[in-house]
């Protein structure tokens, strides 16, 4: 079963994709993170991109936290329609965008104005998803101006995954390890830090 963990609706159960395509972030996983994002003070009017969002699990625990809007990106469309029932589901429809294209494509079209640049992505990648697929979705997000200054980037791989090759543009911050599972954090630069 996999539920909100806290916020405003805290406890709501999520439907999730059928079958092993998809991976859902374990509820542990999710509440070690959020912990760490609720102290960083990231969360609390943000706009988030989740990539490869499955269920959109992790993009919809950030508006139950307070995030103000949510875009959620799952190339398989049946994992986007249940994301997209998620969001009507906990009464967050008018707050989330749910596509269902290839994140590189997604990617490639950047944000329609400044004003929808994120303070806060989200990539929980098929675990056998190419360490150079990854690094070439990474710099997208840097090339096509997705990211506000000083926004975070969270990457979720397989523990034995290798670190994600950084594009400039983001600094590595971080990592933790929970069990199986491993969260890499980068930086984007904030406004004092642009020359």
């Amino acid at each position: 079963m996999t539920r909100i963990i806290s916020g405003m609706v805290g406890g709501r159960r999520l439907a999730t994709p059928a079958g092993e395509a998809t991976r859902p972030t374990s509820d542990r996983v999710r509440e070690a993170l959020f912990s760490r994002l609720d102290h960083l003070d990231i969360l609390v009017g943000s706009r988030v991109l989740d990539l490869y969002a499955g269920s959109g699990a992790l993009g919809l625990e950030a508006l139950s936290r307070g995030a103000i809007h949510a875009t959620l990106v799952d190339s398989d469309r049946g994992a986007a329609g249940i994301a997209r029932t998620n969001a009507r589901g906990l009464g967050f429809a008018d707050r989330v965008l749910v596509r269902a294209e290839p994140v590189e494509r997604v990617l490639l079209t950047g944000p329609a104005n400044p004003d929808e640049r994120v303070g806060l992505v989200f990539l929980d990648p098929p675990y056998d998803l190419a360490d150079d697929r990854l690094a070439d979705v990474l710099a997208l997000l840097v090339r096509h101006t997705w990211l506000a200054p000083d926004a975070l980037v969270v990457v979720e791989r397989s523990g034995r995954s290798a670190p994600p090759r950084w594009p400039a543009g983001l600094s590595a911050s971080g990592e933790r390890r929970y069990g199986d599972t491993k969260v890499w954090f980068a930086d984007a630069p904030g406004p004092d830090d642009v020359a």
